[in-house]
């Protein structure tokens, strides 16, 4: 019987479950910063740009749940009939959980005070 393509995938894969499911969260966290940056937003769009970003990264393999939130205190009226606003890294906060043989890996974009970088990662793993 030939095997599954999840099955036949696995196999390039040098490494344990759990370095997969850290793989695959970076690579979602990834994918959100660098195709939404720069994305038109403002007060009246902001809650369906999150949704819609949460609904394109669900349809994604190994995806358990995931959560985004863009910092609505950095969202400004417009100044003018021409003026917009960008989405720029300071303004995520996303939160993926990936599920890969039972290992949960849940990895975080935010923007981190300290260092003054929006930082992808690796909040908890967990065996179940």
């Amino acid at each position: 019987m030939k095997a599954s393509r999840e099955e036949r995938a696995a196999d390039y894969f040098n490494c344990t479950a759990r370095e997969r499911a850290i793989f695959e969260a970076g690579i979602k966290l990834a994918a959100v910063y660098h195709q939404f940056i720069g994305t038109p937003v403002s007060s009246a769009n902001v809650e369906s740009l999150e949704r819609a970003i949460e609904e394109g990264v669900k349809v994604q393999p190994f995806v358990e749940s995931v959560t985004v939130s863009i910092n609505r205190e950095q969202l400004r009226s417009k100044r003018n009939e021409y003026d917009y606003q960008s989405l720029t890294g300071d303004m995520f906060d996303v939160t993926v959980t990936i599920n890969i043989d039972g290992v949960c890996a849940t990895g975080r974009l935010r923007y981190v005070e300290d260092i003054k970088y929006p930082l992808m990662y690796v909040e908890s793993i967990v065996d179940r």
